[in-house]
């Protein structure tokens, strides 16, 4: 197998990967000097800010993250008390997490940094810019979803 015509700088995935990598690496450092939140804690976080109560579960398939590592994030949360576990009534194997009212204030804070950051984001990338990505992950997502039936 010939790999000379590969070049892994134009190669789509590695593009987006490294792309989601540099914005996602400088809005974790603008969350952990505030809150001292790892990434998993503040996706597991903005997962139930966003749906309200989730299972651990439909956390880790909401925020694609392995279930370790959304255990992790539960647990760390919890002992913030900005999250809590509620059992299913009938399934004990089955527990409900929800944020506190704690969990929601730091929650509502945290949304207040993101979108800070987003519309930093945004100028940097400018109006045409920004367009033309939506545009393109519009069409990655759609492809993809197509792809999958």
């Amino acid at each position: 197998m010939d790999t000379g015509d590969f070049d892994l700088e134009q190669f789509l995935p590695f593009r987006l990967n490294r792309a989601a990598e540099f914005i996602a690496l400088r809005f974790a450092a603008a969350y952990k000097a505030k809150y001292g939140l790892t990434r998993p804690e503040w996706r597991t976080l903005a997962a139930l800010g966003s749906s309200g109560r989730m299972t651990a579960k439909e956390v880790g398939v909401h925020s694609t993250m392995h279930k370790t590592k959304v255990s992790r994030a539960v647990f760390s949360l919890e002992r913030r008390r900005w999250l809590k576990r509620t059992q299913h009534q009938d399934d004990r194997r089955v527990e409900y997490l929800e944020l506190t009212a704690a969990g929601s204030t730091a929650y509502r804070e945290l949304t207040m940094l993101a979108l800070h950051y987003s519309a930093e984001v945004a100028s940097l990338l400018g109006e045409e810019g920004l367009k033309a990505l939506s545009s393109g992950l519009t069409a990655v997502e759609a492809a993809m979803v197509k792809r999958r039936r």
